[in-house]
């Protein structure tokens, strides 16, 4: 088969890496990659949000397969597009990718069909979001309602806080469009968890679970960033909690989205917090969450390409996913200031020299230089994975790895999964 990714970060750079090691894979390109994808996949100069030239090119090539990596395309229409086109693609239409792409509309879907999630209100007007919110009084959530890059959510522990968010969004357009109207909803306090769940359209086959570390720095403290590193399992998660999971939050939704015309298909990322009331959604993204993807894929046996297709064929019902005993770790390294200003450029060495048993280097945000070397291009840049029979096995390989990079303007947090480590899962 010939398969192309969309996408240039550490979640692209994971699914590649798996994808290659597919028997089913002939030919394997990523558009537009960067300089550790290129060692798994041809890379082609295309932007993830090209669709017209993504859609020539899958043509062109006559691939196979597009797997969609970020979330940008799947709102942009790209599935919809490739399948007018007759090509296979990995993802939801642009209706179902509606609920990442607004947070009101999945909000409401949550509230017509009784999926448990935070109380909310959505507003375009700004005063009338600013009384709501002096009415609720603070700690209180405020979201833009459309793709804002990951930072259109504030945690407000103060009324004036919140009322800052809003007129942000609906006043000084720092969203732009994405910011034209704010969700705020009630704030709720328990651990989080990344639930993963296969669909594809009807039937929803659970992955293994991740937990990932939002926060910039160690102890949880700093601005919240993309991620900054994740480990699988989750040991918050057993086969109960997964069952409930299951049963009243990912399948209701998934009955929702066909019963409203919208079936989905695709990777189905529920963003969990653990309450004293049971589970709740805090949000969805629409495909792989980054970093847990690329511990998802140091765990996973079965053939991911093989999975992918059973995905977008309808025929989830006959797999049966195998998944290594073994525990991962991925540690972001990510350039110095980052998630505010951050250099770009600057030369990291010893990759080859830090992989070693059980550790892969997936690049995020990498590319290369005149002279062959790998330069930094991004604020999250590399994610350093391993694998082992422990946390705190695979914690060490990491750390290890992470140790011999040579990159002087690039920093880590140095407790992912040290709980978990701790627990001695």
């Amino acid at each position: 088969m010939k398969v192309l990714v969309v996408g240039s970060g550490g979640r692209e750079h994971a699914l590649c890496w798996a994808i290659a090691a597919s028997p089913l894979c002939d030919r394997l390109w990523c558009a537009p990659g960067n300089a550790g994808i290129a060692r798994d996949a041809e890379c082609v100069a295309i932007a993830a949000d090209d669709v017209e030239a993504l859609v020539a090119f899958a043509r062109e090539q006559a691939v196979d397969l597009v797997v969609v990596g970020p979330e940008q395309p799947l709102v942009l229409g790209l599935v919809d597009r490739l399948e007018e086109a007759g090509i296979r693609a990995f993802g939801p239409s642009a209706a179902a990718a509606a609920l990442e792409g607004s947070k009101g509309f999945m909000k409401d879907l949550c509230a017509r069909h009784g999926i448990p999630t935070a109380r909310y209100r959505r507003f375009s007007d700004a005063a009338e979001a600013r009384a709501y919110v002096r009415q609720q009084g603070a700690p209180i959530v405020v979201k833009a309602d459309g793709l804002a890059a990951g930072k259109g959510v504030v945690v407000a522990a103060t009324v004036e806080e919140a009322e800052q968010a809003i007129d942000a969004a609906l006043v000084e357009g720092s969203f732009g469009s994405a910011g034209a109207e704010v969700v705020v909803e009630e704030f709720l306090s328990g651990p989080e968890v990344s639930f993963f769940a296969l669909v594809d359209g009807k039937t929803a086959l659970p992955l293994a679970t991740a937990q990932d570390h939002k926060r910039a720095y160690d102890n949880d403290e700093g601005p919240n960033t993309g991620g900054m590193g994740a480990f699988s399992p989750s040991p918050l998660v057993d086969e109960d909690l997964q069952r409930q999971v299951m049963d009243e939050i990912v399948l209701p939704t998934v009955r929702a989205m066909e019963q409203e015309g919208r079936p989905f298909r695709g990777v189905l990322y529920a963003g969990l917090i653990l309450t004293a009331e049971g589970p709740k959604l805090l949000e969805y993204n629409v495909r792989f969450g980054d970093p847990e993807c690329q511990v998802l894929m140091m765990r996973l046996k079965s053939d991911l390409l093989t999975t992918l297709i059973a995905c977008t064929d309808g025929s989830l019902d006959s797999l049966t996913l195998r998944w290594r005993d073994d525990k991962a770790v991925v540690v972001v390294m990510a350039a110095k200031g980052y998630p505010g200003a951050y250099r770009k450029g600057t030369p990291i060495r010893g990759l080859d020299e830090a992989a070693g048993e059980g550790v892969v280097i997936f690049h995020a945000g990498t590319t290369s230089g005149p002279d062959g070397g790998i330069l930094a291009n991004g604020g999250r840049v590399l994610g350093i994975a391993a694998h082992g029979s422990t946390i705190v096995e695979a914690r060490r390989r990491a750390y290890d790895a992470v140790d011999r990079i040579d990159w002087p303007d690039g920093f880590c947090r140095r407790d992912i999964a040290i709980r978990a480590a701790e627990a001695g899962r």
